[in-house]
């Protein structure tokens, strides 16, 4: 038999036999656990079982990321149903959730999904300068919250949100872990590894405890670079620390720190050249296109019971920086210089944020939330363009600059510069109620009343493109409106529940950095905003043994902030046309045995312009009503397939799992396409003893080359070739 059919084989084996995976499935707590185990989430700001949630919930436990040696987004969260992942530098890439996004890069403000850790925003009412990937060690779960979440997470949740819930300090016991990780990659010039350490000590037992969580991964870049000598450019170093305080005076109070640090270190950006009917692993770069960020988070907590209602106050301080260069030029060099067009980029970000709550009992009919909430962001950034030598051109011919000196126009060899600030303070009121109309039947309201003001200015500065500099400070704008979330549930026992649900999400607007070169074209931007229409079931059969989640949404999506670019590849934001988008998303698992799982997820989604979207640089003026938009594959799968043996020596663990996402379109307007290719992934392992774990894992197994993106039509990153490893854990408990 040809390798050809051995992989037909496996994933046609994968798809008949895996009957589901859905959030009952992620929900396991370990191989062995019991099949009426169940994850508690979140994702209504208090605790309820994954599957009690009116709404779309999938959450991803501490022992899956384990079972699928996850270390980032990308190994798991296109697992979840009606998701895609925007996989391209790191600190940049974006989950796209539902099909809401216009472009496969990354949005030019906003992003479309909202970023959380511990319920505490991970983004900015901005331009988004990190988008923090958390390494999935000591993670407890991952909820991912599809459809609009504005009543009760505010803005940037279009389509819907991502909340990383990492473990606390723990006073009742010490425990110790860690995590060590080698792996080589297909094409790669060195190993790949990753090593990972926790300590959780009591200091006042079942009072006061501190936990502290260290990392370093080193992920071996794959690309080929000839413009700079180099196999394997795009190495990625991550580093992280992460420290939690709980402090429980007494029965009823709990106090708690959390502090997180952590940054990427990429040597030379992902993207290649694209070229149908090739498998093409090189860069065209001839300089070396870093892109460092960092992220920093330091929050406190108290949780106070007071009988009627539980108090949750909590503040946190984010602070962001990020630096990158790129090869504007992509391998070309200027005819009057000899030398490559570079662009040069710095920011930073600071965000302060405070909440407070009250959430009633979960017991009675009647039962409700109140609370609100404050963002302030003080952003800054920097562009440049550097051409070296140019400098020494404009002196040597000053007629072409309209007789300007270098030492105006071109310091430093820099032919651009321009600079923005962004202020935005976003108050809100939010709420909600539910009501038990009758025993099975429960009504729930919620709204958020909300006022953001934003104060943008960009400077362009003096140029060799002789375009007049000038300051862009237009008066601040000051917007407020009322998000409304609706939801009728029906639970006639505990294996069935059915939903109806209405929800909203909004972004606020920006300025247009990069377009300032350009006068005829905005100089900021609007908000936007999502309507969803959802009905949906969760319903277990024979015993618990198969568990079913169908939903289906209809979402309209109104004013777009759109992505677009200039010919000489700057981006731009405009508002214009909408989109309609309709889906499906079926989640399957079956448990006929103890030791036997199959699971799979299948998502269709149609997301399409309702309207022309106007672009000044494409051929008739925009983009026609009915294109697809960037990235929305038409259909998503995944599948699994997991076998244990709990009881037996050493306890061995196999699994089998299968992602695909069909073709979608890399940009509007693009006739090249993203997907249309499937991954398949290996991993088992044995338990040496009751604390150590090894495994081996195969990610990519049959090396299959695909596009994640490609936001120029031409150039892109693609899939991680084959990746073969092994992984060793202890734990003290």
């Amino acid at each position: 038999m040809s390798f050809g059919s051995v992989k037909r084989v496996v994933i046609c084996g994968i798809s008949l036999l895996a009957l589901g995976q859905t959030s009952a499935a992620f929900a396991q707590a370990s191989a062995a656990a019991t099949d009426d185990s169940e994850i508690v989430v979140t994702a209504a700001k208090r605790e309820q079982s994954v599957r009690d949630v009116p709404g779309s919930v999938s959450a991803v436990s501490e022992a899956t990321l384990q079972k699928l040696n996850a270390q980032s987004l990308s190994d798991y969260i296109t697992r979840v149903p009606g998701v895609v992942f925007n996989d391209y530098q790191p600190g940049v890439s974006e989950v796209v959730i539902r099909g809401i996004a216009s472009s496969t890069y990354h949005e030019a403000n906003q992003s479309t999904t909202g970023y959380y850790l511990n319920e505490l925003p991970l983004g900015e009412p901005g331009f988004p300068l990190v988008i923090p990937d958390v390494d999935s060690f000591d993670v407890a779960r991952v909820e991912v919250l599809r459809g609009p979440q504005g009543t009760l997470f505010g803005s940037s949740s279009l389509g819907g949100a991502v909340n990383y819930i990492v473990n606390q300090a723990d006073p009742s016991r010490f425990d110790v872990g860690f995590e060590g990780t080698a792996a080589t990659t297909k094409h790669a010039g060195e190993l790949s590894y990753a090593v990972k350490g926790m300590v959780n000590a009591p200091i006042v037992t079942d009072k006061l405890a501190v936990r502290l969580v260290a990392l370093q991964r080193f992920d071996a870049g794959f690309l080929n670079s000839p413009g700079l000598g180099d196999k394997g450019s795009n190495d990625l170093r991550v580093r992280g620390l992460r420290g939690s305080i709980v402090f429980t005076p007494t029965e009823t109070t709990k106090i708690s720190a959390l502090s997180m640090y952590q940054e990427y270190d990429l040597d030379d950006q992902t993207y290649v050249f694209i070229i149908p009917g090739t498998r093409n692993y090189t860069r065209p770069n001839t300089v070396r296109e870093y892109q460092d960020s960092d992220f920093q988070m330091h929050s406190l907590r108290l949780e106070q019971d007071l009988g009627f209602a539980t108090l949750t106050a909590v503040g946190s301080y984010t602070k962001k920086k990020a630096r990158s260069r790129f090869d504007y030029g992509l391998g070309a060099f200027d005819p009057r210089t000899g030398t490559p067009l570079v662009g040069v980029g710095f920011g930073n970000s600071k965000t302060k944020y405070g909440e407070i709550r009250l959430a009633s009992p979960d017991d009675g009919r009647f039962r409700w939330l109140i609370g609100a909430n404050y963002t302030n962001l003080r952003g800054f950034g920097d562009d440049r363009l550097q051409l070296e030598g140019i400098a020494d051109y404009v002196d040597a011919n000053p007629g072409q600059f309209g007789n300007q000196p270098s030492s105006v126009i071109t310091p430093d060899d820099y032919t651009s510069r321009s600079t923005y600030t962004n202020r935005v303070t976003e108050k809100a009121l939010f709420g909600e109620v539910s009501y038990d109309i009758l025993d099975k039947l429960t009504l729930t309201l919620g709204g958020r009343v909300f006022e953001y003001r934003t104060r943008p200015q960009a400077t362009l500065l003096p140029n060799a493109d002789l375009v007049p500099p000038f300051t862009y400070s237009p008066t601040a704008d000051k917007q407020s409106d009322f998000i409304p979330k609706a939801s009728l549930t029906f639970k006639p026992n505990d294996d069935f529940m059915v939903y109806a649900l209405y929800s909203e999400g909004f972004r606020v607007g920006g300025i247009n950095v990069f377009a300032l070169p350009y006068p005829t074209l905005p100089q900021s931007f609007g908000s936007d905003t999502t309507k969803n229409y959802e009905i949906g079931t969760r319903f277990d059969l024979i015993d618990n043994t198969l568990a079913v989640d169908l939903t289906a949404y209809h979402i309209d999506w109104t004013n777009i902030q759109a992505r677009l670019f200039t010919p000489d590849i700057r981006a731009y934001t405009v508002n214009g046309g909408g989109a309609n988008v309709d889906g499906v998303e079926i989640s399957l698992t079956l448990r006929p045995t103890r030791n036997l799982s199959f699971s799979s997820n299948v998502s269709y989604n149609d997301a399409r312009l309702s309207s022309l979207l106007p672009d000044s640089f494409a051929p008739g003026g925009g983009y026609a009503k009915g294109s697809r938009l960037p990235g929305a594959s038409e259909w998503t799968l995944s599948n699994s397939v997991d076998l244990s043996f709990p009881d037996a020596k050493l306890q061995p663990r196999f699994s089998l799992s299968h992602r695909y996402q069909s073709a979608a379109p890399v940009a509007f307007g693009a006739t090249l396409e993203r997907g249309d290719f499937h991954l398949i992934d290996l991993n088992a392992s044995i338990t040496v003893d009751e604390r150590i774990e090894v495994g081996v894992f195969a990610k990519n197994l049959f090396n299959q080359y695909g596009i994640l993106n490609a936001p120029f039509s031409f150039a892109g990153s693609v899939a991680r070739p084959r990746t073969v490893g092994a992984t060793v854990r202890f734990s003290l408990n």
